[in-house]
């Protein structure tokens, strides 16, 4: 018999961890493997829970497992944090309490995935960190607090660190079920029409296009003729022009490096940005 890889079976493992550790939901072999090391484990699944992503979970296309860092915590407290070298305000998550929880997370998994703490000072996050991601076994996210992570264990285990934006939250939580969506949403069959990915934003490197439903006439404003000529080669190129032209307006960086990705002939920008706003559309109020 081949060796094909099982979907959606228990991981068989030998581990340390309690089973007090443990999540209800059980790691599973072979499919796309989320582990959030957290002081909050009762805010997972939280929206991936819901809609497309939560069905995926429990279909068993991907896998969560939310890990309690207080349970590796020193003492009767369980501390997990304690005040930085050098003074300052704030508190600092200790290395060795995280180290415990990253190496409990190791033996846990179906396969070594990589380790990524979510920071202000990380790399952008971007669609194409998805894509990555998405491509991978799976991912082990750190979600700090207080001051953040004592900088030896991101040293040591070679953790990446990766930023949804230039802000600053309360804790990690959040944005790793933000990072995990946009993950995985990329994993084939989660969607259910992957043709849908390769018309969105940021998949070709522009914003994406405006969109229209009926009533073809809302109040007076009334949806571009070109989406109702059944034209379809004029509509993808209407459906191009449209996504180039918020792109430059709205993200002057999105389009330089667009601009520069393409081997085409040069833009004429000022001829672009000269076309009215909401070029094909009409208003019923313009009598």
């Amino acid at each position: 018999m081949g060796e094909g890889r099982s979907h959606g079976r228990k991981a068989i493992h030998a581990s340390a961890t309690p089973r007090s550790l443990m999540t209800e939901r059980p790691v599973l072999a072979g499919v796309w493997t989320a582990q959030v090391i957290t002081l909050f484990p009762e805010l997972f699944p939280g929206v991936l829970g819901a809609s497309l992503t939560g069905k995926a979970l429990d279909e068993g296309l991907w896998s969560l497992e939310a890990i309690d860092l207080r349970r590796f915590g020193a003492g009767r407290h369980r501390n997990v944090d304690d005040t930085p070298f050098g003074g300052g305000a704030g508190m600092v998550l200790r290395p060795d309490i995280m180290a415990s929880a990253i190496e409990a997370a190791q033996r846990a998994a179906p396969s070594r995935l990589p380790l990524v703490y979510l920071s202000p000072r990380g790399t952008p996050f971007t669609q194409a960190t998805a894509r990555r991601f998405a491509d991978g076994p799976g991912i082990t996210l750190i979600c700090g607090r207080f001051e953040g992570l004592d900088e030896r264990v991101i040293e040591a285990y070679g953790v990446e660190e990766v930023s949804l934006g230039d802000f600053v939250l309360t804790g990690g939580e959040i944005a790793a079920q933000a990072l995990i969506d946009a993950t995985v949403r990329l994993i084939p069959r989660v969607l259910g029409n992957q043709v849908s990915l390769e018309e969105e934003s940021f998949s070709t490197g522009l914003l994406e296009h405006p969109h229209y439903t009926k009533p073809a006439d809302w109040e007076g404003r009334t949806v571009p003729d070109i989406l109702l000529s059944g034209h379809h080669g004029k509509i993808a190129d209407w459906r191009r022009e449209m996504a180039e032209r918020l792109t430059k307006e709205r993200r002057p960086d999105l389009w330089r490096a667009y601009r520069k990705s393409r081997v085409m002939d040069p833009v004429d920008d000022q001829e672009l940005s000269a076309q009215p706003h909401d070029a094909g559309n009409t208003r019923a109020d313009k009598g």
